[in-house]
C-alpha cells in the first residue's frame, strides 16, 4: 500500500519486518546462553467459494504458454485485468492507495487488511476508468484479508478465479497486476520462488507476540508500494495469491522501499479457507494450539540441544492452560508428526493447521521427549 499524507505526492515508507517471534519472555528453565546464540528466534502460532469462471483463459497448453514473447502474456492481461482494481483510502492521516480484484458477482472485492485497516472512505477505480466508493466489510488481521464491497451495474464486475495453490510448483511462471506507486493496471512477470513461507501475522496474542501467518508463496514477479492486495496469477489465468509483502533493505530517493526480487502472496487455498465466513460473518476463526517453537533446526542447535534429528519443531514455550499443556505437551519435546504427516519446520505444522482444521478438531501430535516417542491427542481451541 502506498500512503500519500497531506496530498502532496510523497510515498511513505512500506517496511516488512521478517522476523521470527522469540519466546523466551517470562519462561523457566531458559537455555543456557550459549545455546540460546545458537538458536534463530521462537515462531509462535500466536504466531470453495463459488465462483463465476472467466470467459476464456490462457492455459499452460495454450501455444507459447511458456514462451514470455509478448503473445501469451497479452491475452493473459486482456483476460484478468478487466477484474483488477485500484484502492484509494482516506486515513485520517491522509489518503493511502493499493490494489483489490474481484471475487464474485456481489460486488465483494478482496484486497490486504493493511490497505483498509485506517480507511474513513473507500474509493474503488476500475480499468474501465469506472469509479465508485465500496464499504469495508471485512478485516482480517492473522491472514492480512480484508474485503471491500461495491454496488455496480453487473456490467463493470469481471470476478476472477482462485486457483489451487497446492498445485502450484517452484520455478512456474506467475505474474502480478496492481497499482505499484500510483501505476495502475501494471502488470509484472517473474516466477514461483519457494512455497510453504511463513511470517508474522498482524495480530498480536495476549502475551504480546505476534500470531504466524503461514502457506504464504515466494515470488521474485516485482511488487512494490501500491502492489498490496493485488492478485498473484498463473498462467491459466487463475490468482494463486494474494500479494501482501516484499522483504526489502533498499530504499528510494522518497524513502519508499524497492522491490529486491523476494515478495510474498496470502496463498489462494488460505483465502479459499477463509473468505466464506469474512464475507458470511465478518470475522473466521482461527485453529489454535497454544506452543511456540524454533522455526528450523539447525545441526549446531540439533548438537546443543543433544536432539536426535534436525527434521521437526522443537518446543521452546506451552501457552499456559492453553490446548497443548492440556494435552500434556512441554518444553522441549521435538514434534516430528501431526496426524501422522511429517512436519520438519514450524511452518509446515502452522500451514496444516490453518488449511486443514477448526477450532475444536481433535489432532494427533508424535513427538520426542527425550529418547522416547510419544502421541499426544490435543483439541484445539480458538485463537485467543
Amino acid at each position: 500500500m502506498i500512503k500519500i499524507k497531506n496530498y502532496p505526492i510523497v510515498f511513505a515508507v512500506f517496511t516488512i519486518l521478517f522476523c521470527m517471534l522469540a519466546c523466551s519472555k517470562g519462561l523457566a528453565n531458559q537455555p543456557a546462553a550459549a545455546i540460546e546464540q545458537l538458536l534463530p528466534q521462537a515462531q509462535s502460532e500466536n504466531t470453495h467459494l463459488p465462483i463465476p469462471a472467466l470467459a476464456r483463459h490462457v492455459t499452460e497448453s495454450s501455444p507459447g504458454a511458456q514462451n514470455l514473447d509478448g503473445y501469451t502474456l497479452t491475452d493473459l492481461y486482456k483476460t484478468v485485468n478487466p477484474g483488477v482494481v485500484a484502492i484509494w483510502v482516506i486515513t485520517t492521516q491522509g489518503i493511502g492507495q493499493g490494489t483489490g480484484f474481484v471475487i464474485d458477482m456481489d460486488g465483494h472485492i478482496v484486497t490486504n487488511y493493511h490497505v483498509v485497516e485506517e480507511a474513513t472512505d473507500v474509493e474503488v477505480n476500475f480499468p474501465s476508468d469506472f469509479k465508485t466508493n465500496g464499504k469495508v466489510i471485512a478485516k482480517d488481521l492473522d491472514s492480512d484479508l480484508g474485503i471491500v464491497q461495491v454496488k455496480v451495474p453487473p456490467d463493470i464486475l469481471f470476478p476472477l478465479v482462485l486457483g489451487d495453490s497446492e498445485q502450484v510448483e517452484i520455478g512456474q511462471t506467475v505474474v502480478a497486476i496492481g497499482n505499484p506507486f500510483g501505476f495502475s493496471g501494471t502488470m509484472t512477470v517473474g516466477i514461483i520462488s519457494g512455497k510453504g513461507r511463513s511470517l508474522d501475522s498482524l495480530r498480536a496474542s495476549p502475551d504480546g507476540d505476534y500470531f504466524t501467518s503461514s502457506d504464504l508463496l515466494q515470488t521474485d514477479a516485482a511488487i512494490n508500494p501500491g502492489n498490496s492486495g493485488g492478485p498473484l496469477i498463473n498462467l491459466r489465468g487463475e490468482v494463486v495469491g494474494v500479494n501482501r509483502a516484499i522483504q526489502t533493505t533498499t530504499f528510494s530517493s522518497t524513502g519508499s522501499p524497492l522491490n529486491s526480487g523476494v515478495g510474498f502472496a496470502i496463498s489462494a487455498n488460505i483465502i479459499k479457507r477463509v473468505l466464506p465466513s469474512l464475507i458470511a460473518e465478518g470475522k473466521y476463526d482461527y485453529p489454535y494450539l497454544g506452543l511456540e517453537g524454533l522455526p528450523e533446526l539447525t545441526l549446531a542447535a540439533q548438537k546443543e540441544l543433544n536432539l536426535p534429528q534436525t527434521n521437526g519443531i522443537y518446543v521452546t514455550r506451552v501457552a499456559d492452560k492453553g490446548p497443548s499443556q492440556k494435552a500434556g505437551l512441554q518444553r522441549g519435546d521435538l514434534i516430528i508428526a501431526i496426524d501422522g504427516i511429517p512436519v520438519h519446520t514450524f511452518g509446515d505444522m502452522i500451514s496444516y493447521l490453518l488449511l486443514n482444521k477448526s477450532p475444536k478438531d481433535s489432532i494427533s501430535i508424535t513427538v520426542i521427549r527425550g529418547k522416547n516417542q510419544q502421541d499426544f491427542t490435543v483439541v484445539l481451541d480458538t485463537r485467543p
